[in-house]
């Protein structure tokens, strides 16, 4: 119980780091740091009790990649256009912290109850991050659109975050509709499902981040086609009248995307084509820079190709990791991306149809995959602490919890090594196994099984 409190406080702590914000006085370490500090060392003072189900995650050549490509772009930026070495290596440390926590909560050692609890506290924290926004929504009002009154919620002081934090609510979204779709006979958990799916929605209009409210219907729509295609289509037709009772300002938000200029003709608004010249100039970048510029050199390079954007981020991760990084860190970054998507899908084909929980999760874990990787599309919170940290520790638990009921299906399996009920027998209770074949079958825990 006192290593589940553990793991739950980095949970708690990475979305809501602005607002415990602590000075270490150490160059390069961060409060975030510190508590990942002590959980991994609890977990290794805790020995084979918490070691990973499965001797090699399924992320890990992928992240192991990226992290390769993001080194060669520190090195490419230090040898190329150096500056101030702390300040990039720290940069360096962040982009391949966060990820880190994947490692940490597949090898968690929890039970599968003890998971199913973490798992759950991930969508309670993603909640709580979604009423945060609505509180500030609300203090806005809904009324016209306003784009200084955006909500942000624990992800930034200001509208410039609202993006990012539309992003986290559309990310998380999906394991609230699957729950809600899929759970028929809980009734609780369905219903608190329920209540999710409207917090994430309210939270996702509070940001008016239009990639968020593309990315939130574009994953319901896939798992009510999933669930039930004639009530999808039903759905479907009914949402259509239902537009005219969204709040104004969020109709007004979407209807920025195109505007007329002096003589009537469409254009994209300022926002949207101020992406599209970025871009740009980014494959710009690349066709001048091959192997990239460098980690952390966007900014400085894109003034020269796009003079009135100088200093802007790139508002895209794919065309950041190219400019950086080059084809090697794109590559990187999608075949990462292919393989959580790849990893959902097998945690769906591993559980039986009647395996309602499984179901659920499964599918919801493939369309924050799905979802993810569109909210970079338009933006780059990838390396977002705040945004991405629970996304890697639910990578994680998932990873854990199926393989906990891959284990307890297989007959004569017993209870997984690494979990509170499967500590392996100790050598010398497994002697006693080996001369005394007769013991081993009657007590296989205490003294080992028996060779035959």
């Amino acid at each position: 119980m006192l290593m589940r409190l553990l793991l739950a406080l980095p949970l708690l702590y990475m979305p809501n780091m602005l607002h415990f914000s602590v000075e270490t006085g150490i160059p390069g370490l961060n409060l975030a740091n510190i508590i990942f500090i002590v959980v991994v060392g609890a977990l290794l003072m805790a020995g084979r009790r918490h070691a990973p189900l499965e001797p090699r995650g399924y992320l890990t050549p992928a992240l192991l990649l990226l992290f390769a490509a993001l080194t060669i772009a520190f090195v490419i930026a230090q040898a190329t256009m150096p500056r101030d070495f702390m300040e990039d290596f720290t940069y360096l440390k962040n982009l391949i912290f966060y990820p880190l926590l994947y490692f940490v909560y597949r090898r968690c050692g929890q039970d599968e109850k003890g998971t199913r609890q973490l798992i759950i506290f991930v969508m309670i924290v993603a909640a709580i991050a979604g009423l945060e926004a609505i509180r500030e929504g609300l203090d806005y009002g809904f009324g016209n659109y306003n784009e200084s009154r955006r909500a942000s919620g624990p992800f930034g002081v200001d509208y410039s975050t609202a993006n990012r934090a539309g992003v986290f609510y559309a990310m998380f979204l999906p394991m609230f509709i699957a729950m809600a779709l899929f759970f028929r006979k809980q009734k609780f958990w369905r219903l608190a499902a329920i209540g999710g799916c409207a917090t994430m929605v309210v939270a996702i209009m509070a940001t008016y981040s239009r990639q968020s409210y593309l990315i939130a219907l574009v994953a319901f729509a896939l798992l009510l086609v999933r669930r039930n295609v004639v009530l999808a289509v039903a759905i479907a037709v009914l949402m259509v009248p239902a537009i005219g009772l969204l709040p104004e300002s969020v109709t007004q938000r979407v209807a920025e995307t195109e505007q007329q200029d002096s003589v009537g003709e469409e254009q994209l608004d300022v926002s949207t084509a101020s992406r599209f010249e970025i871009w740009g100039g980014a494959m710009q970048m690349w066709t001048e820079h091959p192997i990239g510029v460098g980690l952390n050199r966007f900014k400085q390079h894109i003034g020269n190709y796009v003079p009135r954007y100088a200093g802007y981020d790139a508002h895209s991760i794919y065309f950041l990791m190219l400019a950086e990084c080059g084809p090697l860190g794109l590559l990187a970054l999608l075949f990462l991306l292919w393989r959580v998507l790849w990893m959902g899908v097998r945690f769906t084909r591993s559980v039986p149809a009647s395996d309602a929980e499984g179901k659920a999760l499964s599918l919801g874990f493939i369309l924050l995959a799905i979802s993810t990787a569109l909210g970079n599309v338009y933006g780059s919170p990838f390396f977002e602490g705040a945004v991405m940290a629970n996304f890697w520790a639910l990578c994680g638990l998932m990873e854990h919890y199926f393989a906990l009921k891959r284990r307890a299906r297989v007959p004569g399996a017993g209870p997984a090594p690494g979990t509170a009920t499967g500590r392996l027998p100790a050598p010398a209770m497994q002697g006693i196994g080996t001369r005394f074949p007769l013991a081993a079958r009657m007590a296989p825990r205490r003294y080992g099984k028996d060779e035959d």
